[in-house]
């Protein structure tokens, strides 16, 4: 009989928000996550103590994973931001430090629970209506006619990656490299329903970043030097190519489930090699040039087939079956049992060996309008070259994103220096109608929008990590750093351009740092010159999604009564 032992009873904190140890916990993720804010960043490493793989990223899709907490109020902030990151791929950081500030605001102003959560749902409605009008002052509209604010927001993502250690032409040259895998992904001339195609990533490490290159179609790493008859490449005619994903490797328990009845003397791994024999005879005779399979094929049968010159690539692995079957047309073949019908072959225009640095690249181009395509990244060691893939691969969902909504929103903290100053202009001016709809005091609710407000511009200040200051004009609500060393009498001498490069300063503009009081106004639009492009943009869908998330995150922080843990 087992041991009975007595359960220890559940652990409640009441109020957790009133709880110190908590808060501080609160308190120093927000700076860890202030800190890796921007292309100036910096660089977190992460490693368990009891050894393992050490991460060096300042992407939050990699570092609250490697983050771990005890603590249940910190992983609901968490698993609320990784949420919003796996679905939009961006403003991950922007929507956490949003959030995280809404909670530490709420706390400082002593704003009842219920009046925060009020103000800041009416502010966040307030926001989004604005953010979504054709006139809004932080929003620019994406032409695809020209490929300049595709680039300007692939660059501004990727240049936001200080773990990338690109300078800024190597990451223009992945800027430009995005957008065209992106382009090649969209289908030019399909009718009806559209569906888009996918970019492989290939790895190439001890490379240069300027070697990187995009190639429409397929490339395949073939471990074996293949010859390519190039007499075969210059006919017309397209390649034939069968695509197994049914194991060749010639074992008996690759045949499926059932029971097999072998006969006394029979040698069953000889006939299972006479079929697959069998098989490839067939393929042989339907003049098939290149032979694919998902696991692994019998040797004697990848010499049968080379005999006959034909390419044979085994353990393709299941990532690449679909973008070869979509690149192709081929129909896996899941049996060995049966002829293999025509519909089931595939067609390439033409096969190549590519080499990058030690990889053999078999490169199978495709027949026609492909929305298949492979890009090579380089890059000098393994830690930058992992952080450059997840950064291109946030890059391309970002763009994606912009074929559904064609906007973005200005860059480098203007957009939130731009909302903090629109809220604080029309929450005054329905200050009587709004505390009516709310039930709260007139207090209460300049408190709340004080705290959303400096909130926001919290998040346009933590772009600064060299102990510059950050300040917004009193026109147009624009982001703006200043050196450490410049004092407030010379910023007009310092400013240069703002945070998103739309403005330049000049002699007679009036400014107000960051998080202080200051007069409130109602930004006055940009006259948008063409010839003047923004430089630096942010997905519009990704951070009107994180505003959301980052407020109703908030909201649920702040409604939580009891935190109850079972201690067994």
């Amino acid at each position: 009989m087992s041991r009975v032992v007595k359960k220890s009873p559940s652990l409640c904190t009441d109020l957790p928000l009133d709880n110190t140890v908590i808060c501080n916990k609160l308190n120093l993720l927000r700076q860890l996550l202030k800190s890796c804010f921007g292309p100036t960043g910096r660089l977190k490493q992460v490693h368990n103590n009891i050894g393992g793989h050490v991460v060096t990223t300042s992407t939050s899709s990699v570092l609250l994973p490697a983050v771990s907490s005890s603590q249940s109020f910190i992983n609901l902030i968490k698993t609320s931001i990784l949420n919003h990151v796996s679905r939009f791929s961006d403003c991950g950081l922007f929507a956490a430090i949003l959030c995280l500030s809404l909670i530490e605001q709420a706390k400082q102003l002593g704003l009842r629970g219920s009046v925060a959560i009020g103000v800041n749902k009416h502010l966040l409605g307030l926001c989004t209506s604005y953010l979504q009008r054709e006139d809004c002052g932080c929003k620019v509209k994406l032409d695809f006619c020209s490929s300049q604010n595709l680039i300007t927001l692939a660059f501004s993502i990727i240049s936001s990656k200080p773990a990338c250690v690109l300078t800024e032409s190597e990451a223009l040259h992945i800027s430009k490299l995005a957008v065209q895998a992106f382009l090649l992904t969209v289908p030019c001339n399909s009718p009806g329903e559209v569906s888009l195609g996918q970019t492989v990533t290939v790895s190439v490490e001890g490379h240069p970043v300027l070697n990187s290159a995009v190639f429409p179609g397929l490339l395949v790493d073939t471990p074996d030097v293949l010859c390519v008859d190039k007499s075969e490449n210059q006919h017309s005619n397209p390649l034939r190519l069968v695509l197994f994903s049914a194991s060749l490797a010639g074992d008996l328990s690759e045949l499926g489930d059932g029971i097999i009845d072998v006969h006394p003397g029979v040698d069953t791994d000889l006939q299972i090699l006479d079929q697959l024999l069998e098989l490839v005879k067939q393929v042989v005779k339907d003049e098939v040039k290149l032979f694919v399979c998902q696991k692994v094929i019998h040797p004697v049968v990848q010499q049968y087939l080379k005999s006959h010159g034909v390419v044979v690539i085994e353990r393709l692995g299941i990532t690449l079956m679909e973008p070869l079957t979509q690149l192709t047309g081929a129909q896996p073949v899941a049996t060995l049992h049966t002829t293999i019908p025509a519909k089931a072959y595939g067609k390439v225009k033409d096969l190549s060996i590519l080499q990058f640095g030690s990889k053999t690249m078999l490169h199978l181009q495709p027949l026609g309008e492909s929305s298949i395509c492979t890009m090579i990244l380089c890059h000098r060691n393994e830690t930058m070259l992992s952080e450059l893939k997840v950064a291109c691969q946030k890059t391309e969902h970002v763009l994606r994103l912009t074929l559904r909504e064609p906007s973005a929103l200005l860059g480098g903290g203007c957009t939130e220096t731009h909302l903090a100053a629109y809220v604080r202009h029309k929450s005054m001016k329905e200050v009587t109608e709004t505390v009516s709809a709310l039930g709260c005091s007139r207090t209460e609710h300049l408190r709340g929008v004080d705290g959303f407000c400096r909130s926001l511009e919290s998040v346009a200040a933590a772009l600064e990590h060299d102990g510059g200051a950050s300040v917004m004009d009193l026109t147009h609500a624009h982001h703006w750093t200043h050196p450490a060393h410049v004092t407030k009498e010379h910023t007009e001498d310092s400013s240069g351009f703002c945070g998103c490069g739309l403005m330049e300063s000049s002699p007679n503009q009036r400014w107000t740092y960051l998080n202080t009081n200051h007069p409130q106004f109602s930004p006055a639009p940009l006259s948008r010159d063409t010839a003047v492009q923004p430089r630096v943009l942010d997905s519009f869908t990704a951070k009107l999604n994180a505003l959301q998330v980052a407020v109703e995150t908030a909201n649920l922080a702040l409604d939580v009564r009891y935190l109850i843990q079972d201690m067994n």
